[in-house]
């Protein structure tokens, strides 16, 4: 990347991190996203979002070269080979799991011949802001300082600062290997930080490879499974088991457009997907702590439950927006916080309830926050017939979605089976007469008698992608007729190229936002569940062709331009990609679990 030169295509990007946080690499051998000292953290390379100055670390052939890369199998090591006139070269780049400091390895290792390279450190903490001063110690190595931060940078080549850059040439012979180091530590402490050892590789390695044998899927799409539940873990804060919707921010859903939002914490909506997700891949341990982060962040008044969290359960996630970042590829503003966390969306408590459920069904039988399950239903007893957000988030006026009230029936059903099932005394009575009307509601309001399906909202004539999740949850058989009919007109008004888009007439324009990958795989997963298994496995196989080259899925997908869009890597993307494989090839899958247990519901159908 040249001085003034934008950022790599996103599905350029490959991901990297110890499960504190994430760097994205390009498969030009350039750095140019990474939070310190954890994933929510301001950046300090943040030329993804900006220029070359406003930090990367580049490491390649000085001259011009072919580059092709690969995971190293069940792991998150990144390789990228580098094949010039004159030799080869493979770049190994890692995050040394379990350090007290989040580190970056990257190891060069001369394969034939002799290959001349060029290194460029460009440190700029706060956002691509603040340019360190940097001081060589004794040993070598470079400190770089500012305020609170600090970064220690160890490099077995000469380096030299070239204005406010560190840069270097060197040559790397067959056989030979080098390797270079940057670790963070805060300043107001001893700098007491050591090399890494020559193990950490190999142990790195390890640790990844016995994580992924625990996975219990092991069919056609194995290996589809496998990076992506590795990619979900490398997306989970390990210190609280929370996980973030992806590991960066602002980047589009339109080109050179402004829907640029930062998703670099936890939302309460991915919680009983994910859960199930994890369980159904083998995962129990990493299910348990996702679901205690939820309830940790749900803790509290019930009145101030809240869409999206922090990834250690913070609320104040103000939004506002970095003036001196041009944006992914001019697409502005670049923004930091969310003001979700304001909004009003009613489906977040049956997320809730959903993933409690499952949880007790699923991994252990116990009455574990009951009582807090119960109050926030009873203040949905109160709410649930407001307009809200929705779970698209809409920052105009509110509406009442059939898919919010739908997950507000969701919230009363599956409390309803978790007392049944925990033998628990509680007013099922007044329950189940709130689950039956909240039914009738979403039957005669949610449903346009003159097309003869669900529409996106009350008296809407629009249908929209989140009334596939209707017979996903349960709310209906999924060959009920009106389901069949609102499925039938999705593919008719929301199928662009192959993929689901997430409104009508998303497709319709030059600047419209992409494919809604994870609705896509909700269509796959309808497919599995009324028989049509092989347009569920059509489906699936085009949706795996759109993962770049090394399995990562952005949140949607730009047919006309074959490229990725939005923040990458995106947990539901992969969170969907997992159960709907499973969902098709295991009985029960996790959409089964989810539909089948509610099909014997006692709510009217």
């Amino acid at each position: 990347m040249k001085k003034n030169e934008g950022p790599a295509a996103i599905q350029d990007y490959a991901l990297i991190g110890d499960c504190e946080t994430a760097a994205l690499v390009s498969r030009h051998g350039s750095i140019d996203w990474l939070c310190l000292p954890r994933f929510d953290s301001p950046a300090c390379f943040a030329a993804l979002l900006g220029s070359p100055e406003n930090g990367r670390w580049l490491l390649k052939p000085l001259g011009k070269a072919r580059s092709t890369r690969k995971y190293r199998p069940h792991t998150l090591l990144l390789e990228t080979r580098f094949e010039d006139p004159n030799g080869q070269v493979t770049l190994i780049d890692f995050m040394p799991l379990g350090t007290a400091n989040p580190r970056i390895v990257r190891v060069v290792h001369g394969d034939r011949g002799v290959v001349a390279m060029h290194m460029d450190l460009v440190i700029r903490f706060d956002y691509g802001m603040t340019v360190p001063w940097v001081t060589r110690k004794s040993d070598g190595s470079l400190l770089a300082v500012a305020g609170s931060h600090r970064l220690t940078f160890r490099a077995p080549v000469a380096v030299e600062g070239r204005d406010l850059h560190t840069a270097g040439e060197f040559s790397v012979k067959a056989g030979q290997t080098l390797q270079f180091e940057l670790q963070y530590s805060n300043s107001f402490q001893p700098a007491r930080s050591r090399p890494i050892r020559k193990s950490a590789l190999r142990e790195t390695e390890q640790s990844w490879r016995k994580w992924a044998a625990r996975c219990s899927y092991h069919g056609r799409w194995a290996d589809a499974v496998e990076r992506s539940v590795i990619t979900l873990k490398a997306l989970t804060y390990a210190r609280t088991g929370g996980i973030l919707a992806s590991a960066t921010t602002s980047l589009p859903e339109q080109p050179g457009g402004r829907k640029n939002w930062d998703y670099r914490y936890c939302w309460v909506r991915d919680a009983t997907f994910t859960l199930l997700a994890f369980i159904h891949a083998g995962y129990h341990q990493e299910a348990r702590q996702w679901k205690s982060w939820l309830m940790r962040s749900a803790a509290g008044s019930a009145d101030q439950l809240q869409v999206v969290y922090g990834v250690g359960g913070e609320r104040l996630l103000r939004e506002w927006e970095v003036p001196w970042l041009c944006g992914y590829r001019r697409a502005l503003p670049v923004r930091v916080g969310n003001a979700a966390c304001e909004q009003l969306q009613l489906d977040i408590y049956g997320e809730l309830a959903d993933a409690l459920h499952h949880t007790r069904t699923l991994i252990k039988k116990e009455r574990a926050h009951f009582d807090l399950q119960v109050a926030l239903i009873e203040h949905l007893e109160r709410v649930w017939r407001q307009p809200d957000h929705g779970m698209w988030e809409v920052r105009e006026r509110e509406r009442h979605f059939t898919h919010s009230k739908v997950m507000a029936w969701v919230a009363f059903d599956r409390t309803i089976r978790s007392a049944q099932h925990l033998k628990i005394n509680a007013p099922l009575g007044k329950w189940r007469a709130i689950r039956r009307e909240i039914h009738e509601d979403v039957c005669r309001l949610g449903f346009n008698a003159r097309l003869g399906c669900f529409t996106q909202a009350y008296g809407a004539k629009e249908v929209d992608a989140s009334l596939l999740l209707l017979p996903l949850v349960g709310f209906l058989p999924p060959m009920d007729p009106r389901i069949v009919a609102t499925v039938r007109r999705i593919e008719q008004k929301l199928l662009h190229k192959g993929f689901v888009m997430r409104h009508e007439g998303g497709a319709s324009s030059g600047k419209s936002e992409g494919a809604f990958l994870p609705a896509s795989f909700w269509l796959a997963d309808y497919y599995g569940l009324v028989g049509r298994r092989a347009d569920s496995r059509a489906l699936l196989r085009r949706l795996l062709r759109v993962r770049n080259d090394v399995g990562l899925l952005s949140e949607e997908y730009d047919a006309r331009t074959r490229s990725l869009v939005g923040n990458f890597p995106q947990a539901w993307s992969h969170v969907a990609l997992v159960n709907a494989i499973l969902n098709l090839h295991h009985s029960p899958g996790p959409a089964h679990v989810r539909s089948g247990s509610t099909r014997r519901s006692e709510a009217p159908l």
